[in-house]
């Protein structure tokens, strides 16, 4: 077993590295690619028109610029882009923020790559928009997805998060939104004085730009910009967590969802800046020549970032962040908006499994030992002893998986969710994805961002992760018509679950998501409570 020794710790470190991003109530037809039919719809921004295009039900606007080219102005807060006259053409993705190129954990991310994929050039401040209705008095929801790959990679230009089928599922609006990442968005050089005061928080910024451009052009696409609902996964929930924290956000957004991604703390400011300086050591700057950052290519200021942990998150910085999200309790900043927050079963799964196929097939000995490493101050025997008993069914790797997941992720939560309702202010509700995925045999289990296809009502467009057939397509309805329901109204309750209760610190009551969903209270509470390591997954953006 000795290939097996690969930590789950040293595997979460993998989540950027593998993520492409790491209503009705009648069901629709079956889930099939979305394909654009009929091109030449214009839109009216406060900047300029743009023309879309028709994509299936609903009009596409796909690279809308919402702020000006951010290579002229590197670490610098967004600003709005220069009016134009003749309508620009937003019929395909823009750029992608630069990035180190992400894997594909044994291929269940295939299906959501475009072809062919964006460029990449700092020049990313676009956004994409699918509605059903353009300027016609409607008062549409309005739901802006942020992508995953935590502050590191991604864009909104998976086909996963692809807007139609959701925009004419719910009648919403949808928008995924592209913004500075790594070092260009995050990179805490403000202690070297003027000009670098925001770039430790220059991607939040973005992003709350981005809600500007919403709250001031959505009425032109049908939306309400009154009822906006930001959602995300992975990073993504991790920046749903940071803008409930952000001043400058406030009253932009009026619900939040967080997917497998609560943000409990921020990177210490030292810590990242020390990071950021050996950058500047790798590129012979000095404090005397920092200016010089600003013009050194992306090529060289990227192999300078190699190996330093600098860009891995934002920081508080003083002026923008004044706080850390949820610690010591959750931010007054977000205090009345609505959340609803959870995360899959295993999510362990990919990370640990992509990182080491041999962790499929441990005996108990096998995971005995992984999990020793991991934590060596546990008693680990007693641990999967406790497993066992719960579950005597349990495989080792579903053991290793499930200890994994409950200990860091679904425990980091649970302590979002606690902290939110002890605002007594607004609701939070909690959930749990217990779905296995039938690709390559089921051994993934419910992995790391398997519920995003169906969130998105986009099980054709998810098929490398989720497999196509009507139990997908069922569990795509449920999540779907949960989603919609949250986005117009702040309660996710709706025809096609049992009444889901506001979570609580009695009851504990959690929405367990599967072909047939129910109300589990304290679902895996037990679990959890054999071995909590929650203070691991609040540092996981720490430097590395």
């Amino acid at each position: 077993m000795r290939s097996s020794r690969i930590t789950p710790v040293a595997a979460v470190t993998l989540l950027t590295a593998l993520l492409v991003a790491c209503g009705q109530n009648e069901s629709p037809p079956p889930a099939e690619p979305v394909v654009a039919v009929e091109a030449g719809p214009i839109a009216k921004t406060e900047y300029g028109p743009v023309r879309g295009q028709r994509s299936g039900e609903v009009f596409a606007f796909k690279g809308i610029r919402y702020g000006a080219d951010t290579s002229m102005t590197r670490f610098a807060a967004p600003a709005n882009p220069e009016p134009w006259t003749d309508a620009a053409e937003t019929t395909a993705y823009a750029a992608s923020c630069p990035q180190t190129p992400t894997g594909n954990a044994a291929g269940l991310f295939t299906s959501w790559r475009p072809d062919p994929a964006p460029p990449m050039s700092e020049d990313c401040l676009f956004l994409n928009v699918w509605t059903p209705g353009i300027a016609d008095g409607r008062e549409r929801a309005v739901m802006v997805w942020l992508h995953g790959g935590g502050f590191a990679s991604g864009s909104g230009s998976s086909l996963a998060y692809e807007g139609s089928r959701l925009a004419a599922r719910g009648d919403v609006v949808v928008v995924t939104i592209n913004h500075r990442l790594n070092i260009y968005g995050y990179m805490a050089l403000n202690h070297y004085g003027e000009g670098f005061e925001n770039s430790a928080v220059a991607g939040v910024l973005d992003m709350v730009q981005a809600l500007e451009w919403v709250r001031d052009n959505i009425e032109a696409f049908g939306g309400d910009p009154d009822t906006v609902m930001i959602f995300g996964e992975s990073g993504g929930g991790a920046k749903v967590s940071t803008l409930m924290n952000t001043p400058a956000a406030e009253g932009l957004f009026h619900r939040a969802v967080v997917q497998s991604g609560a943000m409990i703390r921020f990177p210490e400011a030292t810590a990242a800046q020390a990071s950021a300086d050996q950058v500047v050591e790798n590129l012979g700057l000095t404090a005397e020549t920092i200016d010089q950052i600003r013009s050194v290519s992306v090529e060289e200021l990227s192999a300078a970032r190699r190996g330093t942990g600098a860009g891995n998150a934002p920081t508080i910085d003083g002026r923008t962040l004044l706080r850390h999200p949820f610690e010591p309790d959750a931010s007054p900043t977000g205090a009345n908006v609505p959340m609803m927050l959870g995360t899959t079963r295993t999510e362990s799964s990919l990370f640990i499994g992509a990182s080491n196929p041999a962790s499929f097939d441990l005996d108990w000995s096998g995971v005995k030992e992984v999990l020793a490493t991991t934590y060596p101050d546990k008693d680990i025997d007693a641990v999967i002893a406790g497993y066992r008993e719960l579950d005597p069914q349990a495989a080792p790797a579903d053991v290793l998986f499930e200890a994994t997941t409950d200990a860091r992720w679904a425990a980091g939560h649970v302590t979002q969710a606690e902290r939110k309702v002890a605002q007594g202010t607004a609701p939070a509700y909690l959930y749990l994805f217990n779905w296995d995925t039938p690709v390559d045999g089921g051994k993934w289990r419910s992995p790391h961002a398997l519920e995003i296809g169906f969130v998105f009502d986009n099980v054709a467009n998810s098929a490398s992760m989720s497999g196509i057939g009507e139990e997908q397509q069922r569990v795509a309805d449920v999540l779907s018509e949960t989603w919609i329901a949250f986005a117009k109204t702040g309660d996710p309750n709706n025809a096609l679950i049992p009444h889901w209760p506001a979570y609580d610190t009695d009851a504990r009551p959690v929405m367990v998501f599967d072909v047939e969903p129910q109300i589990v209270n304290d679902a895996r509470g037990a679990q959890r409570r054999l071995l909590d390591d929650s203070d691991a997954y609040g540092d996981r953006y720490s430097n590395r």
